[in-house]
C-alpha cells in the first residue's frame, strides 16, 4: 500500500509540470479565450433568434387574443349589450375564413354552451383573466390553444383563444435547429481554437527560435517581420535593441583593441624613457628630466581614462539629475572670449554669430564642454591665417550651435565613425590626440535628447550641435 501510495504521488508531481504548462501556454490560453468568446456569441445570437421569433409570435397571438376579447366583452355592456349580440359576432368569427385558428365559447350563468367553437370548457381554466395554454377539443378536433377566459354582466362567460399548434411546430423545429446549430458551433469552436492556436505557435515560434539563437550568443540574427501587425511591432523593436547592443558590443571590442594599441605607445615610451634614464642618467638633472618626461606621458595615459569614464557617466544619465532650465547665450559669449584669445595667439580669428535667447534644459557644464571640444579641435586642425566660426540661433524649436572651421576636415567616409571612441580619420593621424573628443559630444548631445552632425564646410569641417528648447 505505501508503494501504491508512493506511485501515485509520485505520478501527482510528475503531472504538475505538464498541467502548469497547459495552464501557463499563452497558445492554449488565446485558444481557450477565443472559444469561449465564440460560445457566448452563439449562445447570444440563439437567445436573439428565440425571442426575435417564438417571442415574437407569442405576443401576436396574445395581443391578437386581447383585442378580440375586449370587442367581444364591450357588446355584452349595459345598456346596449346582451348576450344575443356577443353570441352572433362570435358566429360570424367562427364562419370567417380569416379566423381559422380562432377559438371561442360562450357560456351563460348556468354554465350553458350558447355560442362557439369549443365543445366544452376547457379543463384546468379555473381562474378568470389568466393566460392558460392547455388541450381543447374544438369541433371534435384535440388541439393546443392560448387561452383567456372573461366574466360577463349577468353571470355569463366568455373564453377567447388561439390554436397554438402550428407555434409548437415551429417551437419544435427552431429546437433542432438550434441543438444542431450549437452543435456545429461546438464544433467549429473546437476546430477554430485549434487554428488560432496553431496560427500563434506559428508566429511566436520564429520569434522562439531567433530569441534562443541570440541567447546563445548569436547576435547577428534578427526577428522576422511580416507576421502581423502586432508581432511586426514588437520584432522592430527588438531588432532595433539588438542594433544598439551590437553597436554597443562592438563599440566595446573597438575601444578594447583602441586602448591595447594606442596607448602602448606611451606605456612603451615611459618605461622606455625611465630605463634609459637609470642605465645612462649621468647626472641627477638628467635623471629628474627624464622622470618628468615619463610623468607626462603617464598623464596623457590618465586623461585618456578619465575621458572615457567622463563619456560612460554621461551615456549612463546620471548627469540628467542636474538638469535645469538654462539660457546658453551668455555660456557662449564667454566661451567666444576665451578661445578668441587662443585663436589669436595662433594666428587664427574667431567669428562670432550669437543670436539670443536660446534656451534649453540641460547641464551647462556638459555643454560647454562640449562646444569647448569642438573648438579645440577647430583650433588644432586650423592653419594660421584660418577663419573659425561659431555660431548659435533657436529655430523650430532646436537650439543649433555651430563651429566650423577651414581644416582638412573629415572625409564622407569617416564621418558615420568620427563619433566613435578613438577612431582618428587618416589627416589627423600625426595630430595629437585621443579620438575622443567628437565621441563626448555626441554623448553630451545624446543625453540632451539632441544631435551631433558633421557637414562638409567647403573645405573644412562644420560641426552642428541640435538641442530642444526648453519653450
Amino acid at each position: 500500500m505505501k508503494e501504491t501510495a508512493a506511485d501515485g504521488t509520485a505520478a501527482g508531481k510528475a503531472r504538475k509540470p505538464g498541467y502548469r504548462r497547459l495552464v501557463r501556454s499563452a497558445g492554449r490560453r488565446f485558444a481557450v479565450l477565443y472559444a469561449l468568446m465564440f460560445g457566448i456569441s452563439t449562445c447570444l445570437l440563439a437567445v436573439s433568434l428565440w425571442y426575435s421569433t417564438i417571442g415574437l409570435v407569442q405576443r401576436q397571438v396574445e395581443n391578437a387574443i386581447h383585442s378580440d376579447d375586449l370587442a367581444l366583452t364591450a357588446l355584452a355592456q349595459p345598456p346596449d349589450g346582451n348576450l344575443a349580440e356577443v353570441a352572433e359576432a362570435i358566429a360570424t368569427r367562427v364562419l370567417s375564413p380569416a379566423d381559422v385558428g380562432s377559438i371561442y365559447l360562450l357560456v351563460d350563468g348556468a354554465g350553458k354552451r350558447v355560442a362557439g367553437n369549443l365543445d366544452s370548457w376547457p379543463r384546468g381554466l379555473t381562474e378568470m383573466n389568466v393566460w392558460y395554454q392547455l388541450p381543447v377539443s374544438r369541433d371534435g378536433t384535440e388541439s393546443v390553444a392560448l387561452l383567456r377566459a372573461e366574466t360577463l354582466p349577468g353571470g355569463a362567460k366568455l373564453i377567447v383563444g388561439r390554436d397554438v399548434r402550428v407555434r409548437a411546430q415551429l417551437w419544435r423545429v427552431l429546437r433542432n435547429g438550434l441543438i444542431w446549430t450549437g452543435f456545429l458551433m461546438v464544433v467549429l469552436g473546437v476546430v477554430g481554437a485549434i487554428v488560432i492556436r496553431s496560427i500563434f505557435r506559428r508566429m511566436v515560434r520564429d520569434i522562439s527560435i531567433t530569441s534562443r539563437a541570440i541567447a546563445k550568443g548569436d547576435l547577428s540574427r534578427r526577428l522576422p517581420v511580416g507576421v502581423g501587425e502586432e508581432f511586426d511591432e514588437l520584432a522592430v523593436i527588438i531588432n532595433d535593441m539588438l542594433d544598439r547592443i551590437s553597436r554597443l558590443m562592438d563599440g566595446v571590442r573597438q575601444v578594447s583593441n583602441a586602448i591595447a594599441h594606442d596607448l602602448r605607445t606611451p606605456v612603451t615610451r615611459a618605461r622606455t624613457r625611465l630605463e634609459d634614464a637609470a642605465l645612462h642618467a649621468g647626472s641627477k638633472e638628467d635623471m629628474q628630466a627624464a622622470i618628468e618626461r615619463a610623468i607626462q606621458d603617464l598623464d596623457g595615459i590618465v586623461g585618456v581614462f578619465e575621458a572615457l569614464l567622463r563619456i560612460a557617466e554621461i551615456e549612463a544619465g546620471s548627469r540628467r539629475a542636474a538638469f535645469a532650465s538654462i539660457d546658453l547665450t551668455q555660456t557662449l559669449w564667454d566661451m567666444d572670449e576665451l578661445y578668441r584669445a587662443v585663436a589669436e595667439e595662433r594666428g587664427l580669428h574667431l567669428r562670432a554669430i550669437i543670436n539670443a535667447p536660446l534656451p534649453v534644459f540641460g547641464d551647462r557644464e556638459l555643454v560647454q564642454q562640449a562646444v569647448a571640444n569642438l573648438l579645440d579641435n577647430a583650433l588644432k586642425f586650423s592653419a594660421p591665417g584660418m577663419t573659425i566660426d561659431l555660431s548659435a540661433r533657436l529655430e523650430d524649436g532646436v537650439v543649433q550651435i555651430v563651429v566650423a572651421d577651414r581644416g582638412p576636415g573629415i572625409a564622407p567616409a569617416d564621418r558615420n565613425r568620427a563619433t566613435e571612441r578613438f577612431f582618428r580619420a587618416e589627416a589627423a593621424r600625426n595630430t595629437a590626440g585621443s579620438g575622443l573628443g567628437l565621441a563626448l559630444v555626441s554623448a553630451v548631445a545624446q543625453l540632451h535628447n539632441g544631435t551631433l552632425q558633421l557637414f562638409d564646410n567647403n573645405p573644412g569641417l562644420r560641426a552642428v550641435i541640435c538641442l530642444p528648447s526648453r519653450e
